[in-house]
C-alpha cells in the first residue's frame, strides 16, 4: 500500500484513539467515585465500561502505530502491532457475557421498580375514584355538583355517593372517616357500600345508620369513627328525609331561606348500640342542599377557621347558582382562605331539585 495512504489511515486511527482517551478518562473517574462495597453491581458495570473504552484506545493506538511504521518499513514483525489488540480483546472478553447479563438484570430491576412506582402512584387515584368518583350519573329531575380534593396524605377517608334506591328515591351520602392512610380508606370503602345495601333495605335512613353502626362496630378498629349524613329525595311523596351521624351541618335552600340540618345521632362506631332518628321536610321545586366534609369548614388561616358561616353565606348570596358552580366556588374560596394549603381532604356535594 502507498506510503501516503498508510499515513492517512494511521492519522485517522490516532484521532480515534485520542477521542476514546477522553471517554476512558471520565469512566476512570466514575469508577473511583463508586464504593464497591456499597454498590458492587454499579462498580462492576462502571469498571466494565472503562475497560471497553480503554480497549478502544489501545486498539486504535496500536493500529495507528502499525500503519505509521508500515508506511516506512515492510518488516513482518510490524503485524504484531495489529494482532496484539486482538489478543488483549480476547483476554478482556472473558467477563463480557457475565457483565452483559448483569446489565440486563439491572435494566429489568429498574423497569420493575418503575412499574411498581407507577402502580403506587395510580393506586391512590383509583381508590379515590371508588370513594369519590369524578363523574356522577345524570338523574332526571335533579342537578348534581361535586368536587373532591385530596389532602396531604396519599389516601383519605372522605367519601360520597349518589344512587337510586328505587325509581322514586334518590339517595345522597357524604361521610368522613377519622384519620388518614390505607386503614381509613378501607373503612370508608366498607361503610359506603354497606350503607348502599342497608338504604335499599330500609326506607328510613335512621334505621340504615343503626344497622351500619352495628356492623362496623362489630370489627375491632382502634380509634376510628365515622361522621356521615344521608339524604333521601322521594319524588313520589315530594319529601326530603335525612339522618346525620355526627356530621357537620348540611345546608338546605328552602322557601327562600337557608336552613341548617344538624346531627340526628352520634358518630358511627362510638357506641354499637347508638340510636338515630330522621327528619322529613317537604321538597319543592328549586330546593337545593349542600353537603360537605369537615375539611372545608376547618380550612385554616392561622388560628381562624373557614367556618360554617362562610359556607352558608355562599348559598344566601347566590341561591340561583348551579350546584356544580357552588361546589367549585366553595373549594376555591377555602384554598384562597388557607395560604398554607388545606391539609385535610375536602369533599363537597350539592343537589338541586329542578
Amino acid at each position: 500500500m502507498d506510503t501516503p495512504v498508510l499515513t492517512v489511515v494511521g492519522a485517522i486511527c490516532l484521532a480515534a484513539a485520542l477521542s476514546w482517551v477522553r471517554s476512558a478518562r471520565y469512566r476512570y473517574r466514575l469508577v473511583h467515585r463508586i464504593d464497591p462495597e456499597e454498590a458492587p453491581d454499579a462498580y462492576t458495570l462502571a469498571w466494565s465500561q472503562f475497560r471497553k473504552d480503554a480497549h478502544a484506545v489501545f486498539l486504535y493506538g496500536f493500529l495507528a502505530l502499525g500503519f505509521f511504521i508500515n508506511s516506512t518499513t515492510t518488516a513482518p514483525w510490524v503485524f504484531v502491532l495489529v494482532v496484539l489488540p486482538a489478543l488483549i480483546s480476547s483476554a478482556w472478553a472473558r467477563n463480557a457475557v457475565r457483565e452483559a447479563r448483569l446489565a440486563r438484570q439491572r435494566i429489568d430491576i429498574e423497569r420493575r421498580a418503575h412499574e411498581a412506582l407507577a402502580q403506587e402512584d395510580l393506586a391512590p387515584k383509583a381508590w379515590a375514584g371508588r370513594l369519590a368518583p369524578d363523574e356522577l350519573p345524570d338523574f332526571s329531575g335533579f342537578e348534581i355538583g361535586r368536587v373532591y380534593q385530596a389532602g396531604a396524605g396519599l389516601m383519605g377517608g372522605d367519601f360520597l355517593d349518589v344512587f337510586l334506591a328505587n325509581p322514586t328515591r334518590l339517595v345522597a351520602v357524604i361521610g368522613d372517616v377519622s384519620g388518614h392512610g390505607i386503614e381509613s380508606s378501607v373503612t370508608a370503602f366498607q361503610a359506603k357500600y354497606l350503607l348502599r345495601t342497608f338504604l335499599r333495605q330500609y326506607r328510613d335512613p335512621a334505621q340504615a345508620l343503626e344497622e351500619l353502626n352495628r356492623q362496623m362496630s362489630a370489627v375491632e378498629r382502634s380509634e376510628e369513627f365515622i361522621s356521615l349524613v344521608v339524604l333521601i329525595f322521594d319524588t313520589e311523596a315530594e319529601t326530603l328525609r335525612y339522618a346525620s351521624a355526627g356530621h357537620p351541618a348540611t345546608f338546605l335552600w328552602h322557601q327562600r331561606e337557608v336552613r341548617s340540618l344538624r346531627s340526628t345521632g352520634p358518630l358511627l362506631m362510638l357506641d354499637p348500640n347508638g340510636t338515630y332518628f330522621s327528619r322529613e321536610i317537604p321538597l319543592e321545586h328549586d330546593d337545593m342542599v349542600l353537603m360537605y366534609t369537615d375539611g372545608l369548614a376547618e380550612a385554616r388561616n392561622g388560628d381562624e377557621l373557614f367556618g360554617e358561616e362562610r359556607i352558608e353565606n355562599a348559598i344566601r348570596r347566590d341561591p340561583g347558582i348551579t350546584p356544580d358552580d357552588l361546589c367549585r366556588r366553595l373549594l376555591n374560596a377555602a384554598n384562597d382562605f388557607s395560604p398554607a394549603g388545606v391539609e385535610d381532604d375536602i369533599a363537597i356535594l350539592s343537589i338541586r331539585k329542578v
